[in-house]
C-alpha cells in the first residue's frame, strides 16, 4: 500500500479552490490539474506501507493529542524545480506541531521523517517538464487580485492511501484521527 497522512481541507476552501483553478485553467494546457478530492496538506508521506506497519500507524497515530486549531492559507506559489503550482498554507506553530507529532509517530513504525524543511502547501496543478514549470510559475502571478481564503479548523488528520493512475493519483482516506487534546 502506499500511504500519506494530510489534513484534508473545509468545504468553503474547496470551494474557493474550484473558483481559483476555474480561473486559472486553459484547455489543452497540457498540465495536469489536481481533481478536488484530491486537496489536502500533506503532514508526512510514507510510501509503500506493509500490513505490519499500517498496524502500527494506526496505533501510534490514534496517540496523537492536539487541540483542534486554525488553519489560514495565503496566496499561489510554485515550485519550480518539481513544477508544481500550489497554494501556500500559513506555517504556524500549531501546524508545525502536528507535523512533529506525526512524524514522531510514525518512526516507531520504520518511517523517516523528511530532511527538507515542512513546507505545508495544496498541489493545484503539476507539469511535466522544464516548459510546464516556467508556464505554472506565470500562472501563479497571473491573476491580478490574489485569491482571499478563509481559515478552517483542522479538527482531524487522515491517513490517506494513494492509487497511482495514468491522470494522476486517486486517493482514499483509510483512518481518521480526531485532533482532541
Amino acid at each position: 500500500m502506499r500511504m500519506f497522512i494530510g489534513i484534508p481541507l473545509a468545504e468553503a476552501v474547496v470551494e474557493k479552490l474550484e473558483t481559483v483553478r476555474a480561473r486559472l485553467y486553459r484547455r489543452g494546457d497540457g498540465l495536469r490539474w489536481a481533481a478536488r478530492e484530491s486537496w489536502h496538506i500533506t503532514l508526512q508521506f510514507l510510501g509503500e506501507t506493509s500490513a505490519e506497519q499500517y498496524a502500527c500507524l494506526v496505533t501510534n497515530l490514534g496517540a496523537v493529542r492536539m487541540e483542534p486549531f486554525v488553519i489560514g492559507l495565503d496566496g499561489l506559489g510554485c515550485f519550480d524545480r518539481a513544477g508544481v503550482l500550489f497554494v501556500t498554507v500559513r506555517l504556524t506553530p500549531a501546524l508545525t506541531a502536528l507535523q512533529q507529532r506525526v512524524t514522531t509517530a510514525t518512526e516507531p513504525c520504520g518511517f523517516t521523517p523528511e530532511k527538507r524543511a515542512f513546507a505545508p502547501h495544496i498541489t493545484l496543478a503539476r507539469g511535466r517538464g522544464h516548459d510546464d514549470a516556467r508556464r505554472l510559475s506565470a500562472l501563479a502571478t497571473e491573476l491580478r487580485r490574489p485569491p482571499q481564503f478563509s481559515p478552517f479548523l483542522a479538527e482531524e488528520f487522515v491517513l490517506y492511501q494513494s492509487f497511482p493512475g495514468p491522470g494522476g493519483s486517486r486517493y482514499e482516506r483509510r483512518e481518521r484521527f480526531t485532533l482532541n487534546a
